[in-house]
């Protein structure tokens, strides 16, 4: 495994590693790798020929800047658990090296962005949008690999590749969980002792209303989760939403769409999580 700090560099590297038509399959992260981070970076490894996995907190898609200073950053770690992986290159620039210039960029999501992460974190997505595009462009991956935790990302990314007919194939990968079912997120690490054992109940209370749903109507199921969220003093809810897996538009009845997500954001103390829970897939 190689770490490699420049564009250049890397993509020094990654023609050699076309010239031998080999594939290139790409993990971006911001790095405080967790088993989440490896399940995407051992599918990468298995489908492909040489697995790159960026490590870069990316300070455009940060809209609260306090956020961005307290993200967890473990680069030692990361590159330790990266090698054990099976990485072929870790790409870990700096700042100075995705962003020589601002990136002045707007892009456009329509309703996509407008709902759930959208009106919370103004900003987010173009943030998103412009350094997942800066990653495309210097590695030129077959296929990129991202979590299904981040649910509304995805549909945000798939989008954007359309927007700029890239030729790679986005990879969703399904959610990994602690051992009491909490989603794996960096932030986690962010935690108190008390916010942990408390922040395990967003996913048991997802999964409860999954049951109640089965004899329930699609906005009672809303208001379960609501009502549940609330009852707990150290959770600040910013919103629940039941939408189209595709579209990310807000249901009002199961039987709106054959692929019904629900998706929610929930501040455990000073820590915002996210998690989400599929009640009827067209999959």
């Amino acid at each position: 495994m190689e770490i490699v700090k420049t564009k250049s560099e890397l993509k020094e590297k990654l023609s050699a590693c076309r010239r031998r038509h080999q594939s290139i399959g790409l993990v971006p992260t911001m790095g405080a790798l967790h088993a989440g981070h490896i399940s995407l970076v051992s599918r990468c490894v298995a489908e492909n020929d040489i697995c790159v996995v960026s490590v870069f907190v990316n300070p455009t898609q940060f809209n609260d800047k306090s956020d961005l200073v307290a993200y967890p950053r473990t680069p030692e770690k990361d590159a330790a658990m990266l090698e054990k992986a099976g990485c072929s290159y870790v790409f870990m620039p700096e700042v100075e090296e995705m962003y020589p210039q601002p990136d002045t960029r707007q892009f456009h999501f329509g309703a996509l962005e407008q709902v759930m992460e959208g009106p919370y974190r103004p900003g987010h997505f173009n943030g998103v949008a412009q350094i997942v595009s800066k990653l495309f462009y210097a590695v030129e991956p077959d296929r990129a690999y991202f979590g299904e935790k981040d649910f509304q990302q995805i549909a945000i990314i798939r989008s954007m590749v359309a927007q700029l007919q890239l030729p790679l194939e986005i990879i969703a990968c399904p959610i990994v969980r602690e051992a009491d079912g909490l989603a794996m997120s960096s932030r986690n690490q962010r935690l108190s002792p008390e916010e942990r054992k408390k922040a395990v109940l967003i996913s048991r209370y997802l999964s409860e209303s999954r049951t109640f749903a089965a004899e329930n109507s699609l906005a009672a199921t809303k208001a379960f989760v609501e009502q549940k969220i609330g009852s707990e003093p150290l959770f600040r809810l910013d919103y629940y939403e039941i939408v189209d897996g595709r579209t990310l538009q807000p249901l009002k009845s199961w039987d709106d769409s054959d692929y019904v997500v629900g998706c929610i954001a929930v501040y455990c103390g000073p820590v915002r999580l996210i998690d989400n829970i599929i009640y009827k897939s067209c999959k």
